[in-house]
C-alpha cells in the first residue's frame, strides 16, 4: 500500500513537471512571457520594472548604484547627492564637516 501511494505521488509530480515544461515552452513560442519588457503591455504583469532605461546614480560614499526616487537626497550647493542609506549620508555628512 506504501509502494502505492510513493508511487502515485511521484508520478504527479512528474505530471506536473512535465505541464510546466510545456506551458514555458508554448509562452516563450508566443513571446508572452512578462520579463521581456518589449511589449507595451508589460509594465502591468510586472510593475516594479520599467518600461524602458532608467538613469541610476551612484552613492558617493560606499558606491552602490541605486534608482533616483528611492535614495535619500541630500543638497551640496546646487548639485543633488544621492545615498543608499542614512548612515552612508551620515558618515559623508561627516567627512565634509
Amino acid at each position: 500500500m506504501l509502494r502505492f501511494f510513493i508511487l502515485l505521488v511521484l508520478m504527479m509530480f512528474i505530471g506536473r513537471a512535465f505541464w510546466q515544461i510545456v506551458d514555458g515552452v508554448v509562452e516563450g513560442l508566443k513571446g508572452t512571457s512578462g520579463t521581456s519588457g518589449t511589449s507595451g503591455t508589460s509594465g502591468s504583469s510586472s510593475p516594479h520594472v520599467p518600461s524602458r532605461g532608467v538613469q541610476m546614480v551612484r552613492d558617493p560614499v560606499c558606491g552602490t548604484f541605486l534608482l533616483p526616487e528611492k535614495a535619500i537626497t541630500l543638497l551640496d550647493g546646487r548639485q543633488p547627492l544621492y545615498f543608499c542609506s542614512t548612515g552612508c549620508r551620515d558618515k559623508y555628512r561627516a567627512r565634509t564637516a
